[in-house]
């Protein structure tokens, strides 16, 4: 047992009464991180020295007497090396941004650090957020810490698995098509993508700009709520970010789920689901209805299209947010190039992997003169009707509860010559992200030793719904102080 097995509040708890001080918190933090992390490669560098002076500030305010104290202060966190850091190498998992070190932050990072929470360092993540296994990463292969010969899902791998693994108490992710659900998932944690602006993007190394939204990852869903009171919010250096008042998220998670509409996407059931995956799913629905929510079928007959409508228009904008990055200010360099052409050859094929390549490919040529209407133009059409599904079906139900994933983590390598398979994974979570709304991921249960999270999605700007659910979820499964257990196989809690 750690400090860090501990949820935020109970932390906050401890540093308000003087049971450790936030500078042992941190430390304590730290040297599991030096332990476990070899092993794990959650983290991609960490920034141990302006961690304790962070830590040492955080103390100074912990003992002013004032009732207005952030739940985060003196809380480790760390962040998704996909938000820009002032000060530190930030380098979305890519070698082309090799030695880039940002001269700002992250507004969501800005707004952890004013909360008085210690960031810890970057964490790895697919390169420029593209995968579903974080086995894309230019640098090291991040483990699963329930099986180390699994994936920890992508592309917020590091995330959740320093969250589970309990290096640190809470982490940022971005979900694009799922990075941060399926993660969660898989390393049985918590993890929040917040309504598209929700949220803002600024300062966020873009992989996909209508897609893209930078979320929490944490232990509990209480912690959730806590660290997305303090990230979300309108940000005039967003132009997409929303004023839409967040609502009571920690007076949610006490509502209950009585009375509750709760609606089951009849074409997320009829996709291949492991056994076990279903198991938790099945047992998860009959104890909500035991609880008094009002479970009904329900459909969304778009889903069909989803996967390919969103690898037309993430592709395309790829292809377009990518361009950018020619390798002059930082990366790998030019090589020998004889000419400047030759010279942003190189240095592309040197700094990108092949994912990477591959979707940069792909969206150049759906945007190309004669493919244009025939494949990004009919993307968008089927984007705009699965957002009508989710607009038709929030008429009916509160919300909607799926598996978050097919399967739990697979191993890795398993499908890294196959990327559709890769891609199928994603397949309950993307639609989501095409339309915009909310959604969380909440562990609950095990299928063969590992875990497994229940998506809950909910209408745009809606996650108080969320929030409730998942709660009554977390609390009917009693598993979120489980932690991983090296390679011993549990049985399912429920």
């Amino acid at each position: 047992m750690t400090l860090l097995d501990r949820s935020i509040v109970e932390l906050g708890r401890g540093l308000r009464t003087g049971e450790f001080s936030s500078v042992e918190l941190t430390e304590s933090a730290l040297a599991d991180t030096r332990t476990v992390d070899g092993e794990l490669g959650a983290f991609l560098r960490t920034t141990a020295e302006a961690a304790m002076a962070q830590a040492a500030k955080a103390d100074r305010q912990l003992a002013e007497d004032t009732g207005n104290r952030s739940p985060l202060l003196g809380i480790p966190v760390a962040y998704k090396d996909v938000l820009c850091t002032k000060g530190v190498e930030t380098t979305a998992g890519s070698r082309i941004l090799t030695g880039f070190i940002p001269p700002y932050s992250a507004t969501a990072i800005e707004r952890m650090e004013a909360a008085g929470a210690v960031g810890l360092g970057k964490l790895n993540c697919d390169e420029f957020a593209m995968g579903s296994s974080n086995e894309n990463s230019a640098f090291q292969t991040t483990r699963n810490p329930w099986a180390t010969d699994r994936v920890p899902g992508g592309s917020s791998g590091g995330s959740a698995v320093a969250v589970a693994a309990r290096m640190v108490s809470a982490a940022l992710g971005t979900d694009t098509g799922g990075s941060i659900r399926l993660p969660a998932s898989f390393c049985g944690v918590v993890g929040v993508k917040p309504s598209y602006g929700r949220v803002s993007r600024y300062g966020l190394i873009a992989f996909a700009s209508s897609l893209d939204q930078v979320g929490p990852l944490t232990k509990t869903v209480e912690d959730a709520a806590l660290v997305l009171e303090v990230i979300a919010g309108l940000d005039a250096r967003d132009s997409t970010s929303s004023s839409a008042p967040l609502g009571d998220l920690r007076g949610a998670l006490k509502a209950g789920v009585s009375g509750l509409r709760v609606g089951i996407p009849k074409e997320y059931l009829s996709m291949e689901i492991e056994p076990g995956v279903r198991d938790v799913f099945d047992i998860s629905v009959s104890r909500l209805e035991a609880a008094g929510a009002r479970l009904s079928e329900v459909s969304l007959p778009s889903t069909e299209y989803a996967l390919a409508a969103y690898y037309v228009i993430a592709p395309a904008e790829v292809s377009s947010n990518l361009a950018r990055m020619d390798g002059v200010r930082f990366g790998p360099g030019f090589g020998s190039a004889p000419n400047l052409m030759a010279a942003y050859e190189s240095a592309r094929h040197l700094g990108f992997g092949p994912e990477v390549r591959r979707r940069i490919a792909l969206g150049t040529y759906v945007l190309s003169s004669g493919y244009y209407d025939a494949y990004y133009l009919r993307a968008q059409k089927v984007r705009t009707l699965v957002s009508q599904d989710f607009e038709q079906v929030f008429k009916e139900v509160d919300c909607l509860i799926s598996p978050t994933a097919p399967t739990t983590a697979f191993r890795i390598g398993e499908r890294l010559a196959d990327p559709l398979a890769m891609y199928a994974t994603d397949l309950l979570t993307l639609p989501a992200n095409l339309a915009g709304v909310s959604g969380m991921s909440v562990p609950a249960g095990f299928a063969g030793g590992l875990p497994v999270g229940l998506q809950v999605l909910a209408p745009y700007m809606g996650e108080a719904t969320c929030f409730q659910v998942a709660a009554t979820i977390e609390e009917m499964a009693q598993i979120w102080q489980i932690r991983p257990a090296g390679h011993a196989n549990l049985e399912s809690p429920v």
